[in-house]
């Protein structure tokens, strides 16, 4: 009876909307709010258009179900409940066939009759499945396969997978190019040490026709958290979102995108290398956290939702693409006087530009939060909001593009640990919203690879980003305790990285959702078990010759203590640092306070010569693997 009610609810909600939007000249298209409460959480992730346009499939993240939406009928026909998160949607050509990647560390992909509305088979993908793309001819399915960092490539026939193709790290995102030979891959963090001068993620390039992996493309010193990919329809432009981190400035500030900038980086396809990267923000308007993206059928319009700032903006493509093409890559002669140091005259100085998108660019506020999606059909954009259960639908063809907003769940409704996880990703409580929490700890408290300089423990001396699990578990926290607990700590971030004053039902909202952060089981492990490496890793580990259970104590693996385990290049002779957790070890690379190992196998073999961080200089190359991999399944 239940789900009968909330399917009635839902349906109705879905039909008052869309017969709002509907009727513009009745109603000024205004923001609808319509408030049911006790229908649950939906946290829409992904949103797929039938190829007639007359339906939307929306994925929801934490209601395990897909919601199907009928324009057409004006009405929302039912929810289709799937095993676990739908993090990514492929239609297929006719559209009677929806491919549902369903995430969990042993993901599915559900198969959905769309005329039956039913889960007509499945069968099982790798750790965190997302990101699904079907093949031109509809015979073959490429799954993101997360935390496995790697492409798996099925056949649909037989429904098996053919190969799995090693990326970079964690691929979140991908696209092919309109005649299906290549298909590009959004890698989320990028791999290697964060204490050098150059620190960027990767787009991978896959051929489709080889099977092969053909190259990694680097995008600008600074880029992380990549999220979405656009493919123009000529198939000669990929557009990538992502995070531009400043990580090489002290965090004196936030303004004019001194931390972090929000960045859209153009590819060309033709060679397969970075053409530009475009800041999103303006001078003195941070655009946080760039999600979804899509270039419009007729090429007129690229789109991008700004999760931190619940915004979407439309960026006129063709003349974007004229005012990049029309810079050199060099000046022949010396630089024009300008009163703007900053204004782009080559190629090389767009990614420092807050005013290139000046007139190309129109941003549009949403009376929603946390728009994560978006799906053009015709000339309406459909946006859906993560977190407050919503549809926003934005009119291209009226002037200002105005919007109608499908509330499907009350705000009021939103309990302690929602509502945490939810100001940890929300910009608006920076200053001028160039950043929230989630631009460096990514959306779900982890982390985004790179070392920053904060001013807690003076300046100069930069540290990595930690994972934010177990942290009121394991005070004190940061590298070398400078705050007394988690507490306090997201106090500080609020005021000296965020650089406003924090507001307690912010702060205690964020300590909730923190609390809760629980560990993903690691890909490493073989049918939830050690492999017969890892097992003798973890005999090596307990052993008195090795001694790592001295400081790394189950069942946090810490002693919580401050221990002299030798410095970096930037630290003080006699620096102690805090004993980290080693639960979730395998996500959080790189390693140590200063990010100088890029692995597991470099912090035992490189990082400790010395046998500080346990007796490991004795260990035989055999040994070291078994020991790391058994590191790699905490």
């Amino acid at each position: 009876m239940k789900r009968i009610l909330s399917n009635f609810l839902l349906a109705l909600v879905l039909v008052c909307g869309l017969n709002y939007t509907a009727h513009p000249d009745k109603t000024n298209l205004r923001d609808l709010v319509l408030s049911f409460p006790g229908l649950p959480y939906l946290s829409p992730t992904a949103i797929s258009a039938s190829p007639d346009g007359k339906r939307l499939y929306i994925a929801g993240a934490t209601a395990n179900q897909v919601v199907v939406y009928d324009i057409a009928e004006r009405e929302a026909i039912h929810r289709i409940d799937v095993p676990s998160s739908p993090s990514g949607l492929a239609l297929s050509s006719d559209g009677q066939q929806l491919y549902v990647t369903c995430a969990a560390p042993k993901s599915k992909v559900c198969i959905i009759s769309t005329a039956s509305g039913k889960v007509s088979a499945s069968f099982p993908a790798g750790h965190t499945a997302m990101a699904p793309i079907l093949s031109p001819s509809g015979k073959l399915l490429y799954v993101c396969n997360r935390f496995n960092d790697a492409v798996e490539i099925f056949d649909l026939e037989k429904r098996k997978q053919m190969t799995s193709i090693q990326v970079d790290r964690e691929p979140v995102a991908a696209v092919l190019s309109p005649d299906g030979k290549l298909l590009f891959v959004a890698n989320h963090i990028h791999s290697g040490r964060s204490d050098t001068g150059v620190v960027a993620a990767t787009v991978s390039v896959i051929d489709t026709e080889q099977r092969r992996l053909i190259k990694h493309i680097r995008l600008t010193n600074g880029s992380t958290l990549l999220r979405g990919l656009c493919v123009s329809p000529d198939g000669k432009y990929i557009g990538v979102t992502h995070v531009l981190a400043r990580f090489h400035l002290p965090t004196t500030t936030v303004a004019h995108g001194w931390m972090n900038n929000s960045a859209l980086s153009l590819i060309e396809v033709s060679d397969l290398t970075l053409r530009a990267t475009v800041l999103l923000d303006e001078d003195d308007r941070g655009a946080a956290n760039p999600w979804a993206a899509e270039w419009s059928a007729d090429g007129r319009f690229i789109c991008v939702t700004h999760a931190g700032t619940h915004e979407v903006s439309f960026i006129d493509a063709p003349a974007l693409l004229a005012k990049i093409t029309a810079l050199p890559v060099r000046l022949e002669a010396p630089a024009k006087p300008n009163n703007d140091s900053n204004t782009a005259q080559v190629i090389g100085d767009i990614p420092n530009d807050l005013g290139f998108l000046a007139g190309l660019r129109t941003r549009f506020k949403l009376r929603a939060r946390g728009p994560r999606c978006l799906a053009l059909v015709g000339k309406h954009v459909f946006v859906g909001n993560y977190f407050s259960d919503s549809l926003s639908i934005l009119d291209l063809a009226r002037e200002g593009h105005s919007s109608a907003t499908i509330q499907l769940e009350s705000p009021l409704e939103i309990n302690p640990v929602r509502k945490g996880e939810m100001y940890f990703n929300d910009a608006t409580i920076c200053y001028q919203g160039w950043q929230s929490c989630a631009s460096c700890h990514s959306s779900d408290a982890r982390v985004d690879g790179m070392n920053w300089d904060l001013l807690n423990d003076g300046m100069g001396n930069p540290k990595n980003v930690k994972s934010l699990l177990f942290s009121f578990q394991t005070p004190p926290v940061m590298s070398m305790g400078v705050r007394s607990d988690a507490a306090s700590a997201i106090r500080a971030g609020i005021r000296h990285i965020l650089f406003t004053e924090p507001r307690e039902e912010i702060a205690s909202a964020i300590d909730d959702y923190i609390k809760t952060l629980q560990p993903i089981p690691s890909p490493y492990l073989v049918h939830n078990r050690l492999s017969s490496s890892a097992q003798r890793g973890r005999s090596l580990f307990s052993s008195d010759t090795v001694g790592c259970l001295k400081c790394h104590t189950p069942p946090l693996f810490t002693d919580l203590k401050a221990h002299a385990v030798g410095t970096g290049k930037f630290d003080q002779k006699n620096d102690e640092f805090y004993t980290p957790t080693l639960r979730e070890l395998w996500r959080t690379a790189p390693y140590l306070h200063d990010g100088s190992a890029g692995t597991l196998r470099d912090v035992v073999l490189t990082h400790n010569t010395e046998d500080r961080r346990g007796q490991t200089s004795h260990l035989k190359s055999d040994e070291v693997d078994d020991l790391v991999a058994y590191l790699l399944t905490l």
